[in-house]
């Protein structure tokens, strides 16, 4: 199998490191470029010596990001820049003949005036939000393999919207009482020096944020609603917590008062039985971080609460892998025609 060129732009955060952790262990691509503006020539073994054992670690140096070098180089290019940025490098990387893997926010919401209620700037790019697929391979796996410009989703969206699909789907749960709360390790906020993210500050520590209008909202709402053809709106909670990385989401819904008996299993097992990235726990195990850290699985329970008449799922992802760079490969494994699990499993 030939083998393809791979770019990451922004290669210095949490999930630009966790790309190349990834990319430089892929069978099937070579990593040609990585850019920081801050650790231009240096090596990736000198800013990250975990990969100091990878011939290309200590050959390959960050560069300046420069769109036009980097298409002529890169057949596939990694975004794992802020919001607002990313869309500035997509624009010149596309027009260049490059298909584009965007970590960032600025395609995954449809609407540019979204956007800019939940985000507070207009959107950069507003042409190219029609041209973007949501990069939740559980839901939109076609889709996906024939994309140039693919918006991975936020941590916060997966760990909730894949529980939810079946859900939804199968009109299973009333739409209208779902509430979600998560708990996220403090790398979900970026590699940056913010007094909140100090450990001082964090450690022994377990706070919510993002009350009541978190900017995951809005993907969340809106791909419910594509699932529902209905406007869906949710109540969604997150928590910061102290550990490096993980989230635990708890959605709570009513069961929908047509349905005489509630048998997740038959859903959750339709839905995902054969998905390679999908593991049910069932009702007799819960989630936990630990299983999931440094892998690209998202697992999923579920309990019948008998009492209120409510269906309680849970589920675990790792936020820097199955919440973005770990689905971002696999995004890019079905975009080129590889196994949909290669490098990942």
């Amino acid at each position: 199998m030939t083998r393809t060129k791979v770019a990451v732009v922004g290669a210095s955060g949490y999930t630009g490191e966790e790309l190349v952790r990834l990319l430089l262990a892929h069978p099937h691509v070579d990593l040609v470029a990585a850019t920081s503006r801050q650790l231009s020539g240096k090596s990736l073994a000198d800013v990250f010596p975990r990969f100091a054992h990878q011939k290309t670690a200590n050959t390959l140096k960050f560069s300046d990001p420069d769109p036009k070098e980097i298409a002529r180089g890169a057949n596939l290019i990694f975004l794992a820049l802020p919001h607002g940025l990313a869309a500035e490098f997509a624009k010149p990387l596309l027009s260049a003949g490059a298909r584009v893997i965007d970590l960032s926010a600025d395609f995954r919401v449809k609407d540019a005036a979204v956007y800019q209620e939940f985000y507070g700037d207009d959107h950069p790019a507003p042409d190219l939000l029609g041209q973007s697929v949501y990069g939740l391979p559980e839901i939109y796996r076609e889709k996906i393999r024939e994309a140039k410009l693919v918006a991975c989703p936020g941590c916060y969206p997966t760990s909730i919207l894949i529980p939810l699909r079946p859900l939804i789907r199968r009109r299973a749960i009333d739409r209208k009482t779902i509430l979600a709360a998560s708990m996220s390790g403090v790398s979900g906020a970026g590699r940056k020096v913010e007094p909140d993210y100090l450990f001082s500050e964090c450690n022994e520590s377990v706070r919510p944020y993002g009350v009541p209008k978190h900017r995951h909202l809005s993907e969340i709402e809106q791909e419910l609603s594509i699932l529902a053809g209905e406007k869906i709106v949710i109540q969604f909670t997150p928590h910061l917590v102290p550990v490096n990385r993980g989230i635990v989401t708890t959605i709570y819904s009513d069961i929908a008062g047509n349905v005489v008996k509630m048998d997740p299993a038959v859903l959750f097992n339709g839905a995902y039985g054969e998905e390679p990235f999908v593991r049910l726990l069932g009702e007799e195990r819960l989630p936990d971080t630990k299983n999931v850290v440094g892998t690209n699985f998202i697992d999923i329970a579920w309990k019948i609460d008998k009492r209120t008449r409510r269906l309680v799922v849970m589920s675990a992802i790792d936020n820097i892998v199955k919440g973005a760079s770990g689905q971002a490969v696999q995004c890019m494994n079905l975009m080129l025609g590889f196994p949909e699990t290669a490098g990942l499993i």
